[in-house]
């Protein structure tokens, strides 16, 4: 006989009988996942994106695009999203002492971090264009760097920095001879060991100090200058990356007659394998970027060597801080793009009223205009990086000099926000961790304030009007390219001319306090010449529109009627 009992059929809960205690009735079917989109795996982050495709292409990297398309294929894959998941959520943590006593300053990463960093390494997304030289090598540099960083952005950090340094070990040919072999090679080990038997090395950079801030001028780490180098002491107060290979430091020259700063490499291990006099005092408690480890340090007898011309410190790194502030830019575009990316997938695949939440009039406006935001941050991020290329000309160099500045005040500042409204695309979801643009807004302000917030920004660019006068040609030399193709724009050239005119003319303070409204002009007159020139008319009319048109608006969202919204979105 079988004991199989019959099934039970389940119904619906039946009303208590009149004075009856009610109770629950569970029928087991309220956990049903209907109208969730699927997980945002298996694409491949470059060729799924003609923006950067293109704009490789456009700018004389072409050549690397069956690599960028391996590359764009990685960051896209389930292990490496969770990988970036994981070095977030699970951050550096400071291991001052070993189980017996003895200081060592060591930070320990979840083993996802590595992962992350071995294979930006591993593609060049450090080096590769200084290591590999040819037409088109920073910008094909430059999309590598910025797939990475479209998916973990807070390993970019000493990524960044080792790509940045080169131009400025390069004024000391001794230090170059023996390092700059060593940030050439694309192999990654995260312990502490003796520089050459790593099979490669990473940089760091250690400027600003409590009183001063960006006013390194004030720094008040002495450095002595001794046989064979010199010795510091001192407290930084910002140190990103702190397990890096060595450093560039700013400190107050005891040996120059007016006490003036000079720039300083510190290995963090001595060749030898002795380690530096290098305290990390603390791991910073950011509101991002937490992936990566940033810090207070002491230095204390530390060993040093000179970099650059004695006393001119400030000069020798600011080819450091100028690479750096183009891969903010670079960072800063690539999180667009994420953004970007994660709202259209959204809503491309959720409903709400009957119909997807992309068919409908309200939602297609908001998601266009942030593609279109991105679209335009991704041409004058790559754009800037050809500018960098070493085959750059006179006109070329002048023409970064200021559209540096101006571009990452202007992308930069753009970038939270962007990513705020991204995350409203996806409601709740969005502003949970669990999904990353709660990550991605938390990160998009680090790039506006390292390497010099808003007013640094603004300040350095009246700099560069009356010292470098060139590049204001130049920069308008870049403008003109597309002058004739919008009347719109050509009204928005006119206005940054008689701007900077107005600056030119004006006193200090008052071309201080007029900083920022000439800045922001410029970078916007930047993206719309680009769009014009690069992208196709219906992006470009519909940019111009919603920033320029006499019926614009303040919010994401507001585009001119007429706006071609699936031509645009085809491109994202």
């Amino acid at each position: 006989m079988s004991t199989t009992t019959a099934p039970q059929v389940t119904t619906a809960p039946q009303a208590a009988t009149a004075g009856a205690q009610l109770r629950p009735a569970p029928v087991g079917r309220t956990h049903t996942v209907k109208n969730q989109p699927p997980e945002r795996v298996a694409i491949n982050e470059y060729s799924e994106f003609p923006v950067l495709r293109e704009a490789v292409q456009a700018f004389g990297a072409g050549w690397a695009d069956e690599q960028l398309v391996t590359t764009g294929a990685h960051v896209g894959t389930a292990e490496f999203q969770e990988d970036a998941r994981l070095a977030n959520a699970e951050g550096p943590e400071l291991v001052s002492f070993d189980h017996r006593g003895n200081r060592i300053d060591e930070v320990r990463y979840h083993p996802s971090y590595h992962r992350i960093i071995s294979a930006a390494v591993a593609d060049g997304a450090h080096t590769s264009a200084w290591a590999h030289p040819r037409p088109g090598a920073h910008v094909a540099r430059a999309a590598t760097f910025s797939l990475y960083a479209q998916i973990e952005p807070g390993h970019g950090c000493p990524v960044s920095m080792t790509h940045a340094v080169v131009p400025a070990l390069e004024h000391q040919p001794d230090l170059a001879a023996t390092w700059l072999p060593r940030l050439f090679k694309t192999g990654y080990d995260g312990a502490l060991r003796a520089p050459g038997e790593k099979p490669g090395v990473l940089m760091g950079m250690a400027m600003t100090e409590k009183q001063g801030g960006s006013d390194v001028r004030v720094n008040e780490t002495v450095a002595h200058r001794v046989e064979g180098g010199a010795l510091l002491t001192g407290h930084k107060w910002f140190c990103s990356a702190p397990m890096s290979d060595a450093f560039l430091v700013l400190a107050r020259d005891a040996g120059d007659p007016d006490g003036r700063i000079s720039c300083f490499f510190v290995p963090r291990i001595l060749e030898d394998g002795t380690r530096n006099e290098f305290r990390v005092q603390r791991l910073k408690n950011k509101l991002g970027n937490k992936a990566n480890a940033s810090s207070e340090i002491e230095l204390d007898g530390t060993v040093a060597y000179p970099v650059g011309e004695q006393g001119r410190g400030v000069r020798t790194i600011i080819e450091m801080v100028a690479r750096t502030r183009l891969d903010c830019v670079l960072g800063t575009a690539a999180g667009m793009r994420q953004a970007v990316a994660e709202a259209l997938w959204h809503v491309r695949h959720r409903a709400a009223f009957g119909r997807t939440l992309i068919d409908q009039p309200a939602m297609t406006g908001v998601v266009t205009d942030l593609a279109l935001e991105s679209e335009a941050a991704t041409l004058l991020a790559m754009r800037l990086a050809a500018a960098h290329e070493d085959e750059a000309d006179a006109q070329e160099k002048s023409f970064r000099r200021l559209a540096t500045a101006v571009a990452k005040y202007r992308i930069c500042k753009r970038g939270p926000a962007h990513a705020y409204e991204a995350m409203e695309c996806l409601g709740g979801n969005g502003y949970t961790e669990d999904f990353p643009l709660a990550m991605r807004y938390r990160e998009q302000p680090v790039s506006a304030i390292w390497e010099g917030s808003g007013n640094v920004i603004a300040l350095d660019v009246l700099r560069a009007l009356t010292r470098e006068p060139e590049s204001v040609a130049a920069f308008d030399a870049e403008l003109a390219l597309a002058a004739g193709a919008d009347d719109r724009y050509d009204a928005l050239r006119s206005r940054v001319q008689r701007e900077l005119a107005d600056i030119a003319g004006a006193t200090p303070d008052v071309a201080q306090a007029g900083a920022r409204r000439l800045v922001g002009t410029m970078g916007l007159a930047l993206q719309a010449g680009l769009m014009l020139r690069y992208a196709p008319s219906a992006s470009a009319d519909a940019f111009i529109g919603a920033r320029l048109g006499e019926d614009r608006g303040i919010d994401y969202g507001v585009l001119p009627a007429g706006t071609d919204h699936e031509t645009i979105l085809a491109r994202h």
